[in-house]
């Protein structure tokens, strides 16, 4: 016999697709999970001659417990003719792009929304995307309804975006500084790569049926694909050589050169640790990088 415990909870091993597991001492309660592993609550009931399906809350924020009292409840306002799923689903189609795109943040901040390796994004990560949801998505859609927002919408917006209409000059919370917002092709391919993953988060929420940026042509970007010639990388082994005893440079020097003989990005090599030094097999095994370890 099942029944829904913070324990059981915790060890349901998630699938290729999605499944629900039910709770038999509650008919009608049950656990989402999905291929990422992340878990939701839910009920399932009939009102005029349907099923219907009504999403609780993501585990985590909710407890088996807390779940299961608010589903007792819900159940009962059923039985009183109630139907909750599409009270909600009236509520969400009037949800703005501003107030999505909060939501968003507050889950990705939480570490409910998952990145490469279905791991959530790194602080470093979290705190670019916030960027371009307040200097891009929300001053030029916000007060958008969600529903309302078709793929010509996704196509405008990345042409503002393109064109720089977003651009400007903010102040940020270190003394003195500022951010430079600029836009261009490169901005713009990457926020509506973003925005894509918000609206993926909006249909799993059951906010929307169809996400308006698959098929959006976006443009060519220029690719970095410089690479140093032979006689450039001499000069580079020259330059580093003759300041790897300084007091001041030595480091940075150690740096650029690991930089340059692995291909590793500046961030793994700043933050290496001799954990992920494999002296032995003349190779380093990086335990938090982008993509993977």
């Amino acid at each position: 016999m099942t029944k829904l415990t913070k324990r059981f909870v915790d060890a349901v091993e998630p699938q290729s697709k999605g499944h629900v597991v039910w709770d038999d001492e509650l008919p009608g309660f049950g656990l989402r999970v999905y291929p990422s592993g992340k878990r939701s609550y839910l009920i399932q009931y009939r009102a005029k001659g349907r099923s219907r399906r009504y999403t609780i809350g993501i585990h985590g924020v909710w407890t088996p417990e807390t779940a299961r009292r608010e589903a007792k409840a819900l159940l009962g306002q059923i039985a009183q003719g109630e139907d909750p799923a599409a009270e909600r689903e009236e509520e969400r189609r009037a949800v703005t792009v501003r107030e999505l795109c909060e939501q968003y943040i507050a889950d990705m901040e939480a570490g409910l929304v998952l990145g490469k390796g279905g791991r959530p994004k790194k602080a470093t990560t979290v705190a670019t995307d916030v960027g371009r949801i307040r200097r891009h998505i929300i001053p030029l859609l916000g007060t958008r309804k969600i529903k309302d927002i078709t793929k010509p919408d996704m196509n405008n917006l990345m042409k503002d975006i393109i064109a720089g209409k977003t651009r400007v000059v903010m102040k940020t919370e270190k003394l003195r500084g500022k951010a430079i917002v600029r836009g261009g092709p490169g901005t713009a391919i990457r926020t509506m790569g973003l925005l894509g993953g918000i609206f993926t988060y909006a249909i799993e929420a059951g906010i929307i049926d169809q996400n308006p940026t698959h098929g959006l042509k976006k443009p060519r970007y220029k690719v970095r694909d410089r690479r140093l010639s032979e006689a450039e990388y001499r000069t580079l082994g020259r330059i580093l050589k003759d300041v790897q005893h300084d007091s001041h440079f030595g480091i940075h020097a150690e740096i650029l050169r690991l930089i340059a003989l692995t291909g590793c990005r500046r961030g793994e090599i700043i933050s290496l640790r001799w954990s992920e030094v494999d002296i032995e097999g003349s190779c380093l095994r990086l335990k938090d990088s982008k993509e993977g370890a």
